[in-house]
């Protein structure tokens, strides 16, 4: 996995702080890959919370916050409610991905 400690736990703390302590962080996409070069950050965040208004905002809130803590970088975010249709890429994601 190509991140530091201190930006897992950057994502990790600005999740729990828009998504909740219950929700679950993966690193998914090429950032998993070692070998790899580059790449921009691939997340994937599901959360309890049902309340889209709310969530589109926890969004983009923890992107702001978590690119002034990483720096200028590109960051994919995907968040899967509780209770909504599970599409491919959550699945991508959990299979391919790390749990941080």
């Amino acid at each position: 996995m190509r991140l530091q400690a201190e930006q897992i736990n950057a994502i990790k703390q600005e999740a729990e702080c828009f998504f909740g302590t219950s929700a679950q962080v993966w690193l998914f996409g090429s950032r998993v890959d070692d070998s790899a070069k580059g790449g921009d950050v691939d997340l994937y965040v599901h959360t309890m919370s049902r309340d889209a208004d709310q969530l589109a905002a926890a969004r983009l809130s923890f992107l702001a916050r978590l690119k002034r803590r990483l720096g200028d970088r590109k960051i994919d975010l995907v968040v899967h409610r509780a209770g909504s249709e599970s599409l491919p890429v959550y699945e991508l994601a959990r299979k391919t991905g790390v749990m941080l």
